[in-house]
């Protein structure tokens, strides 16, 4: 999904504008800014979003996990 989005690995903050491309591992989200397709949301609009949020979902256990091992 495209958007705004950024994490810090170590010392440095890495930008992508395709959540697609963000690592799965990282040490902190610091900017999360999708955009949202215009309504009205198709069937295909919402399968692509739902999948997104899974994978939001997953992104944050990750992070979560791994700030929990700092």
């Amino acid at each position: 999904m495209q958007g705004d989005y950024s994490v810090k690995i170590g010392d440095k903050v890495f930008n992508y504008t395709n959540a697609d491309d963000i690592p799965e591992k990282f040490d902190h989200l610091i900017k999360f800014v999708p955009k949202e397709p215009p309504e009205p949301h198709t069937q295909k609009i919402t399968t692509i979003l739902t999948l997104f949020l899974k994978s939001l979902r997953k992104y944050l256990r990750g992070n979560k996990n791994n700030a929990s091992s700092h």
